[in-house]
This record gives structure tokens, C-alpha cells and sequence, in this order.
């Protein structure tokens, strides 16, 4: 995969090369990107820094990529960079044959707000792989991955190792690269590349993890083994044990990137705690409604939708549950139902606002093959779908409406959608 920077190479410079104002910790990986970019955030604000963040895609509005301090800029704010970047933009795009992309203007925007701001650190995560991805333009001294999985194979490559050389490039010569547990074959790629750019590997598992976690409510509690020091008694109110991986992931990098580690003794562990009490991450198993329980995660791959289904049965105790999905159809729909089988007893397929999304019958046809023709109903809508499992959910009189559930899945896009109409 390539995609050509120079344009955007040429905008950052127009405006002063924003991006070598502050330090940046760049995050890129399958899953659990955003919700670690905000975990670094959270525990970077509880140490006193003025943050930028960068993550996509957005759920609701564009202006949720660019947040200042844990803030979304406003919408105001959001046109007023653009339009200080825009006719800048518009001089070098006359000088190519092809213009900056969606992702180009936004990175620069970023960048650009983040140096009005001004701030101390960036927390960007990239938008597509890393050798060629727009953020690409970072020199960030501590780099994160997460766990590498297939996702946009069409883009990246067709096996983890493809894309883990895609992914580890944004490791820059010098820098730190924090991972998370990775596939051998992903960890060979990561570690050749570390050597030949001689940059320090941090590895989950080796160097940190998760030593405890036990279920609290609204989240769990970790004992985390850092990079100096074991931090007890962590709330985080985040479920799932992939979301205590990915605090174990953060907590290394801002370790790092704040100098302590091995040698130079840890964090103030009330510091670390006040950090992760504030981590949200919207849409990952996010509740919406009680009675019936009403979940939204934004699992769009197997592994993602492996990760939502094991949090599912270990820290919910669901009578009866019921799915409801919508996917984009360039995604592995048939993974994520061999996933979601195990845990719902019944699924309602239908479509998000994506032009992307995969037709009802076609999704339909798929859901079938592992649930069944009478586990699977179809619903033109969104808004239709959830109606359908509300009531389905209920209508199990053996069991009592706390004891029934509803998850909305499939997508980014699914989520979203789904956020605007339990706002109403």
C-alpha cells in the first residue's frame, strides 16, 4: 500500500511544520488503538501535561478527531483552522495532478491546532496501516502497537506479517516501540525492524502486563506490572480483559515517554490511579439503556468481535441476549458471526447510513449459515432492528428484564448511528 505525503509534507511546511513543536507518542495496530490513545491521554492529563489527541474515525462529528486537554474542539474552532489551512492547501494541490485527501486535511489540521493550542504532547493514532498513513509525518519518540491482526487485508497485505511491516514503520530511528503481545511471526517482523532503525522494543509479557484483574462495578480493578514499578489497586472503568491489556500497553508508554522504567523507579501510583479513573472509550461496550440492558461495541473484525464476546460471558450474566449487526462489506462478517454465535441467542441483521454498508439480505444470508434460519430476523433500519431485539429480549418471561440484554455491533458506523437515536 502507498499513498503519496508529499502533498501534505508540503502544507505542514506552508504553516511552519506544526508537528515538530511538542513531543508526540504515535499509536498504530488492529484493535484497541483509540481506547489506548485515550488511556495515554487520561494518564498524561493526571501527570499535568496539556494534550492533543488524534483519532478516527469519528462516531458523531468530525470535530471529535481533534481534542485539546480531553476535549473535542468546537465546531467554531474546527472551521477556523480550516480556514487558515484551507487556501494553503488549495495552492498545493493546484500543483499536483491529484488532490490531498479527506485524512491528509484533517492530519494537518490536527497538527495545526495542536501548535495553536499550544500543547505539550500529541496522542496520535494513525488511519490505515503506518508506512504510508498521513500521520506518518510524526518523528515520535515513544511508538505503540497493539495487537496486530487481519483487517483491511485488501490494503495491508493478506497475512499478520505483511501487515505488521506496514504497521512497525512508523517507528522512527531511535525511538521506543511499546507492544503489546504479539503473534511470533509478528513479533519477528517488529523486532528486525527495531534493530535496523535502532529502536528500543518494550514487550508485553516481557518487560510489563497485567499481573490481577478482578470485576468491579462499572469496569474492573488491575494490578499492573510497569516498566518501574507494580501499581495496585487500578480502577478502570473499562470492561474486558483486551481493555486491561490496553492500560498495561498505555501505562508503558507514557512510563517511558515520561523517563521512568527499569532502574529509574515508577510512576506516583496515585497519579497513575487518578488517570485511569478518568479513561473513557464510547462505543466499546458501552451501556445505553437498563432494563432491558442496552450494550454498543464497535467490533468490526473477528479478533475485535472475539474480544467483545469473551468480555460478554465473563462479565455479564445475560438470560438472554440478543444481537443486533450491521457491517461494511469489505469486513470478515462471517469471523465475527462465528464469534457472536456462541453468546447471542438471537440476531437481528439490518444496515447502518454507511454507502458502504453490506445489504440486509446478503448480511442476512451469512448470519444464517451460523445461527440459523430461526435465530435470524431482518430489519430495513437501525432504528427498526433495536425495536425488534428490545422486544425480543422481553419476551422471555423466564427471564426478568435485568437479567436481558441487547448488543449493537458491527462497526464503527453501527455505533454511531446507534448513539444518535438512544440521544433522543
Amino acid at each position: 500500500m502507498v499513498f503519496d505525503r508529499t502533498k501534505l509534507r508540503e502544507l505542514l511546511a506552508a504553516l511552519g511544520n506544526p508537528e515538530r513543536t511538542y513531543r508526540a507518542i504515535h499509536l498504530t495496530g488492529t484493535n484497541g488503538k483509540t481506547s489506548t490513545a485515550r488511556m495515554v491521554e487520561a494518564l498524561l492529563r493526571a501527570h499535568g501535561l496539556r494534550t492533543g489527541r488524534y483519532t478516527s474515525p469519528h462516531m458523531e462529528s468530525v470535530c471529535e478527531r481533534i481534542s485539546i486537554d480531553g476535549e473535542p474542539v468546537t465546531e467554531e474552532r474546527f472551521v477556523e483552522i480550516y480556514d487558515e489551512v484551507a487556501p494553503l492547501a488549495k495552492l498545493i494541490d493546484a500543483q499536483h495532478p491529484e488532490t490531498m485527501t479527506y485524512f491528509d486535511m484533517t492530519t494537518a489540521l490536527a497538527l495545526a491546532a495542536f501548535a495553536d493550542a499550544p500543547i505539550d504532547v500529541a496522542v496520535v493514532e494513525v488511519g490505515l496501516g503506518g508506512a504510508s498513513d498521513s500521520t506518518n509525518v510524526l518523528d515520535a519518540e515513544v511508538c505503540v502497537i497493539t495487537p496486530i491482526d487481519l483487517d483491511h487485508t485488501e490494503w495491508l497485505g493478506d497475512t499478520v506479517a505483511d501487515i505488521a511491516h506496514e504497521k512497525v514503520a512508523i517507528v522512527p530511528r531511535g525511538a521506543t516501540l511499546i507492544s503489546a503481545l504479539q503473534p511470533e511471526e509478528v513479533s519477528e517482523v517488529l523486532r528486525e525492524h527495531c534493530e535496523e532503525v535502532n529502536a528500543t522494543e518494550v514487550i508485553e509479557g516481557v518487560d510489563f502486563g497485567v499481573l490481577q484483574r478482578g470485576l468491579a462495578v462499572g469496569g474492573q480493578v488491575l494490578q499492573l506490572q510497569g516498566l518501574g514499578a507494580i501499581y495496585d489497586v487500578v480502577y478502570l472503568p473499562l470492561h474486558g480483559a483486551h481493555q486491561a491489556q490496553n492500560a498495561a500497553v498505555a501505562l508503558a508508554a507514557v512510563e517511558t515517554f515520561l523517563g521512568a522504567g527499569k532502574g529509574k523507579g515508577g510512576l506516583d501510583p496515585e497519579v497513575v490511579r487518578e488517570g485511569f479513573a478518568m479513561a473513557t472509550s464510547p462505543g466499546r461496550l458501552e451501556l445505553v439503556k437498563s432494563a432491558p440492558t442496552v450494550l454498543l461495541d464497535a467490533a468490526h473484525n473477528p479478533a475485535g468481535m472475539a474480544a467483545t464476546t469473551r468480555t460478554l460471558t465473563e462479565e455479564f450474566d445475560f438470560g438472554r441476549l440478543v444481537a443486533v449487526v450491521a457491517v461494511l462489506r469489505d469486513k470478515d462478517v462471517a469471523g465475527m458471526m462465528a464469534s457472536l454465535e456462541s453468546v447471542a441467542d438471537a440476531i437481528v441483521v439490518t444496515r447502518n447510513s454507511s454507502d458502504r454498508a453490506m445489504p440486509v439480505r446478503e448480511l442476512a444470508a451469512i448470519a444464517e449459515e451460523y445461527f440459523g434460519p430461526e435465530r435470524v430476523r431482518i430489519a430495513q433500519n437501525l432504528p427498526d432492528a433495536i425495536e425488534i431485539a428490545i422486544e425480543d429480549a422481553e419476551s422471555d418471561i423466564d427471564v426478568s428484564l435485568g437479567g436481558v440484554g441487547v448488543i449493537v455491533t458491527g462497526s464503527v458506523m453501527t455505533v454511531a448511528d446507534a448513539r444518535k437515536l438512544f440521544r433522543r
